[in-house]
C-alpha cells in the first residue's frame, strides 16, 4: 500500500492539527453536551442580510465579481471603517474582500514575509497564526502575556523578542482566546516600539464591534500607524455570519496590491451572494448587531462572576465572547482538565495550551451560548471541580 504521507510537504508535516477542532469533533460525537468550545455567535444571521443574499440569487447575480470584491461593498467597507474606527482607506485600491478573515491573515503574511523572517505573535493567540507563519517559511516568535496583567502585551515583552530578523508583529484585540482589549495609551506604547524598529503590524480586529466597557481602538487609527498596518476584519462575529466566510483586508496600496496578486490566483474572488449580504449588513445591520453585543455583555457579566464563585480565577474580558479562566488550582493541565470535564460532566471547553505555551493552566470558554446553558455549564463545572 502506498504511503501517501511521503508526498506531504515538510511544512505541512511539521504543523499540528487545530486543537479547537479536535475537541469540537470529540464533543460532536457525544450526547447531552454543553459546548463552550467553538468561537461563533449563537445567533442566526439577521433576516435582512439573508434576504439580500437570496435576492441577489433571484436577480441572477451568480457570476464572478472583481477579484478585490464588488466595488459597492468595498465602498461600504471603507465608509464603515471611517465612521466606526476613524481610519480611512481607498475602496479602489486599498480594500480587498476575502473568503473570511482567515484568508485575509494568510494573504497578509504571504505577501510580506520571506523565509527566515521572524513574526512576533502575542500569546495566547488564535490557533492559526503561528502555523501560517511556519507554512511560508517564517519563524513565529511568541510574545507572552499572563493573567497577572490581564493578558495585555507590554512594550518590554515585545522589545525582549525583537531581533535583526524581526519583520512584523501580529496583534489581535479584542483577543481570542482571552477577550483582552488594549486602551489607546497601551497601544500607543506598543506602536512606539513598532515604529522604533520599523516593523509591520498585522492587526486582526475581527472582534472590534464586541467591546463592552470602552470603545474599540483600531491600530491604524493611531498616530503614524496606518502606513505600517495591515488591518484584518470580517463579518463573521459582529453580524453572525460565520458560515458565509466573508472578510476583508485593508492596507496601503502597495501592500494591498501584493495581497491581491495572491488572492486572484488562489481564490479568484469571494462568494458573490455573500458579498451582497455583506452590503446589507453594513448598510442596515447595525441595530441588530448592537442588540447581540449587548446580550454578550450581559452573558459575560454572569459567566465570569459564576466562574469566580466556583473558585476559578478569571480576569474580566473587555471584548469578544471568551472567558479564559485559570484552572491551576485544580492541579490538572489544560488538556487534562478539558478531557476530564468533557467525559465526566459533558461540558466542552478548549485547553488553553492550544493557543500557545502561555495558555497552559487555562481553558477557553465561549459564552456565546444561552444564559440557561451557561448556568448549566457552571453547575456541571462546579460538580467536576468538587469531585477532584
Amino acid at each position: 500500500m502506498t504511503d501517501h504521507t511521503q508526498y506531504l510537504s515538510d511544512a505541512v508535516t511539521r504543523i499540528r492539527p487545530s486543537g479547537i477542532r479536535k475537541f469540537f469533533d470529540l464533543a460532536s460525537s457525544m450526547d447531552n453536551i454543553i459546548s463552550l468550545g467553538v468561537g461563533e455567535p449563537d445567533y442566526t444571521t439577521p433576516w435582512n442580510i439573508r434576504e439580500a443574499s437570496i435576492s441577489s440569487l433571484e436577480r441572477g447575480f451568480t457570476s464572478y465579481t472583481a477579484n478585490a470584491g464588488l466595488p459597492e461593498l468595498r465602498e461600504e467597507i471603507a465608509r464603515y471603517l471611517t465612521e466606526q474606527f476613524q481610519t480611512s482607506y481607498s475602496p479602489e485600491d486599498e480594500v480587498i474582500v476575502t473568503s473570511g478573515a482567515s484568508e485575509a491573515i494568510d494573504l497578509a503574511m504571504r505577501a510580506t514575509v520571506n523565509p527566515g523572517d521572524e513574526v512576533l505573535v502575542v500569546e495566547p493567540s488564535f490557533v492559526s497564526y503561528a502555523p501560517l507563519v511556519s507554512l511560508i517559511g517564517g519563524v513565529p516568535v511568541p510574545v507572552p502575556t499572563s493573567i497577572e496583567n490581564g493578558f495585555k502585551v507590554t512594550p518590554e515583552a515585545i522589545q525582549d523578542r525583537i531581533s535583526d530578523r524581526t519583520k512584523a508583529i501580529l496583534l489581535c484585540f479584542p483577543n481570542n482566546p482571552t477577550g483582552t482589549v488594549m486602551t489607546s495609551d497601551e497601544l500607543e506604547s506598543v506602536a512606539a516600539i513598532v515604529k522604533q524598529h520599523d516593523l509591520l503590524v498585522f492587526s486582526d480586529e475581527i472582534y472590534a464591534e464586541m467591546t463592552y466597557d470602552a470603545p474599540h481602538v483600531s491600530v491604524p487609527a493611531l498616530q503614524g500607524m496606518r502606513d505600517r498596518t495591515v488591518l484584518i476584519s470580517g463579518f463573521s462575529k459582529a453580524f453572525a455570519m460565520t458560515g458565509w466566510r466573508l472578510g476583508y483586508v485593508a492596507a496601503p496600496e502597495p501592500l494591498a496590491s501584493g495581497m491581491l496578486k495572491i488572492h486572484q490566483y488562489a481564490m479568484m474572488c469571494a462568494s458573490t451572494m455573500a458579498q451582497y449580504g455583506a452590503i446589507e449588513a453594513l448598510q442596515n445591520g447595525r441595530e441588530e448587531m448592537l442588540e447581540m453585543v449587548e446580550s454578550y455583555r450581559q452573558r459575560r457579566n454572569f459567566f465570569v462572576g459564576a466562574l469566580k464563585d466556583i473558585g476559578l480565577d478569571c480576569h474580566t474580558p473587555g471584548g469578544a465572547f471568551y472567558a479564559f479562566p485559570s484552572i491551576r488550582s485544580t492541579g490538572l493541565t489544560s488538556e487534562q482538565f478539558a478531557e476530564k470535564l468533557l467525559f465526566a460532566q459533558r461540558v466542552a471547553v478548549v485547553p488553553g495550551n492550544v493557543f500557545g505555551e502561555g495558555g497552559e493552566g487555562h481553558v477557553r470558554c465561549s459564552y456565546a451560548a444561552s444564559l440557561s446553558q451557561l448556568e448549566q455549564a457552571v453547575d456541571r463545572m462546579d460538580r467536576f471541580i468538587r469531585s477532584l
